[in-house]
């Protein structure tokens, strides 16, 4: 694998994983084939400011949740109207490092 490849994915995608996994994520990148290669480009990634723009402002109807992918926990959320309102205030600390999380496990199934 290209090294070069692998650093332009992690420049254009950093901001999208978690940054103490970045290291493990050109160490895998780099040992990857080019199909693998191919197969993570195409994948889309969540984005994390966006991920929080939307705790923000519709936290506590689940739509962060569902963002995620996490339709369980979006509808309880829903359901609940946010925990009562405490868990949208947790999410939103938390949520950007759930949606890193999730890209991160995104990028590992491929490689």
């Amino acid at each position: 694998m290209d090294t070069d490849k692998a650093s332009l994915f992690l420049i254009a995608n950093n901001d999208k994983f978690p940054e103490e996994y970045i290291v493990h994520l050109k160490e895998r990148i780099d040992k990857c084939d080019e199909t693998k290669l191919n197969m993570l480009y195409m994948l889309q990634f969540k984005d994390p400011t966006i991920t929080l723009v939307l705790s923000l402002f519709v936290g506590s109807l689940g739509i962060d949740r569902f963002y995620l992918g996490d339709t369980g926990l979006g509808v309880i959320k829903l359901l609940t109207c946010g925990g009562l309102g405490i868990w949208t205030i947790v999410d939103w600390f938390l949520i950007m490092g759930i949606a890193r999380e999730k890209n991160f496990n995104k990028a590992m199934s491929v490689l």
